[in-house]
């Protein structure tokens, strides 16, 4: 079995100490056949987001108003259970907790500045619906001669 590091790098400023990790086994009900049912490959990693001291004030804000509806009791609970192995499973609930934690702390994104559209682009629709529209006026039923 591989062992885990004592520390996990999530972004620069977040470092995740697996001792704050709490895992829980049970049984699978997804692949396995026969050993479905005598093996607990099934993982639940859980995570206190909210009262971890690996968070600083505005990275436990920040992640906890994101993880908002997947957090209880600010808790972040991630369960595996699509592989046979116990083993593979711990390091698929490892790695979508290491990128929920990610995505959660992230830096919000740069407000769109506002921008008027060029000149040239104003002249394109123009002439693009000035076309349009005289190719749909030649369409038109001639009135008729009387």
């Amino acid at each position: 079995m591989t062992m885990l590091p004592r520390e996990i790098l999530v972004r620069p400023g977040f470092v995740l100490p697996v001792a704050d990790l709490r895992w829980r086994y049970s049984r699978s009900s997804g692949p396995g056949g026969q050993s479905v049912n005598t093996s607990d490959s099934r993982v639940e990693l859980s995570y206190d987001v909210a009262g971890s001291p690996a968070l600083s004030a505005a990275l436990r804000d920040r992640a906890v108003a994101r993880l908002g509806d997947r957090l209880h009791d600010g808790v972040l609970t991630i369960v595996a259970s699509e592989h046979r192995s116990q083993l593979r499973n711990r390091e698929a609930a490892l790695d979508r907790l290491v990128e929920a934690l990610r995505a959660a702390t992230a830096r919000p994104a740069r407000a769109r500045r506002p921008t008027a559209p060029t000149r040239g682009s104003v002249e394109r629709r123009l002439s693009a619906k000035k076309q349009r529209s005289a190719t749909k006026r030649t369409r038109r039923a001639a009135p008729p001669d009387d």
